[in-house]
Order: C-alpha cells, then structure tokens, then sequence
C-alpha cells in the first residue's frame, strides 16, 4: 500500500469515527434529558395527587431519629411542601439530571442510589428534628458532584459540563450553611459531600471522550508519514545502508 493509500484510509477513518462520535453524544444527550423529565414529571405527579385528593404527603418526609421517619429515606424527594418549592427544584432537577446522565452514565447509576440513600440517611442521623422533604438534596449532589470531577478528570467534556452547572448553580454552596429556618441546609450539606465523595471514588468509571483533531495537526502527520515512506523507497537494498555498506564476502 503506497502513502496515497495510507492517507485515504486514515482519513476515512477519522471521519467515520467522528460521525459515530457525533450520532453517540446526541443519542446521550436524549436519553438524558427524557430521564430528567421523567423524573422530574413524577415529581409534579405526586405533588398533584397531593393537590387532589387532599392528602397530606409531609409524612413521608425524613424524620431525624425516629424509626417512622427512615421511610423519608427513599420518598421524601418526592415530597414538596408547596408548590414554589416544587418549582425552584424542578430546573436543577432537568438541567443536572441531565447533565449528570450525559455526562457520566456509567456513574451515574451508582450516583442517583447513593445520593437517594445518603442524604436520607444524613439528615435522619444528624438533622434537627422535624420533616425534611424535596429534591434539592440530590441537586446539590449532583451538582457537587459534576463540579468536582470535572476538576479531577480535566478532559474537553469533564471540564465544559463543570463550567456549566458552577456558572448556572455555583451559588447553591451557600446552602451548605444554616440559614432560612425553612429551608434543611442539612440535605443539602449531606448532598454535597456525597457527591464530592462520589467524585473522588468514580472519577476514572466512565472512559474518557476521543480528543478531537485538528486539521493542522492532520497535515503535520501526513507529512511526517510521507518522508519516512520517502525513506523507505530511497533505502538501500540487499542489506546495505550508507553507514553500513555490505562487506565484501571471502572465500576461503
């Protein structure tokens, strides 16, 4: 195969991988945002049904030290106490979600879980006692958790998703600390070092993307492999080199 060939084969290659890249992350990108959505509609779902028939869902918040509030540990994300808290959950939920399960689907399916059971089980175990429901919890993980490993990973994508949720949510840290009585910082911290804890833990999980190629450097290869096949041709046969010519063979 001559240099013409090797370089029809390459680039060819090199665009068919790129569309498979392309057609990859836009399939990604969907899943991820009907998964947010899905989430999130159950969300409003449930605040609904409460809406309807009356009844009151605040019972299946967390409530910290008694055994009838561990049942909070798995429902209380689902719980709002209104419908304004409903609604300023409800974008963190659809934009990190989405990030999330775009970003690091592989993790994320150790990440929701965890996040769900620690942060119950956070505010169950060290919370002041009263009923502590929402979703801003697992945001505030997610969104730690996205921040951080960007950092830790630094590719192209890492980095760009990271830009993303600390440009649109970087001012959720200060609900890290105590402030309006209504609100349950403490989901919040437990969120928060969760998801920096699961960062540090699953930063190699998901493979990293291919790093995009540019055309300069496309051409700097393309020249390289036409002067080393320039030297192959121009080589000398029969095993001689111009530093090591063939000795001269002796009969005895």
């Amino acid at each position: 195969m001559d240099v013409d060939d090797l370089r029809h084969v390459r680039l060819v290659g090199a665009s068919t991988t790129s569309d498979a890249v392309v057609v990859d992350d836009a399939r990604r990108w969907r899943t991820a945002l009907l998964l947010s959505c899905a989430f999130a509609l159950s969300l409003w779902l449930v605040k609904l049904l409460e809406e309807l028939t009356g009844i009151d869902l605040i019972h299946f918040g967390v409530h910290p030290r008694e055994w009838r509030g561990l049942i909070g540990v798995l429902f209380a994300p689902f719980v709002h106490g209104s419908w304004g808290h409903l609604i300023s959950n409800t974008a963190p939920v659809l934009i990190l979600g989405t990030t999330l399960l775009y970003g690091y689907p592989k993790s994320a399916r150790i990440v929701v879980p965890v996040l769900f059971v620690a942060v119950g089980l956070g505010v169950w175990l060290f919370a002041r006692p009263s009923y502590h429901v929402g979703a801003s919890g697992l945001t505030f993980g997610v969104m730690f958790f996205v921040f951080t490993i960007g950092i830790l990973r630094w590719d192209r994508r890492a980095i760009g998703l990271a830009m993303v949720v600390f440009f649109m949510y970087g001012g959720m840290v200060w609900g890290v600390f105590p402030g309006d009585p209504q609100i349950s910082f403490e989901s919040h911290l437990a969120g928060a070092i969760t998801g920096l804890v699961l960062a540090l833990i699953l930063r190699n999980t998901d493979p990293r993307p291919p790093e995009k190629r540019y055309s300069w450097e496309v051409a700097q290869e393309e020249a390289v492999e036409g002067e080393w096949a320039q030297r192959i041709d121009d080589a000398p046969t029969d095993g001689e080199s111009d530093r090591f010519p063939r000795m001269p063979q002796r009969r005895f």
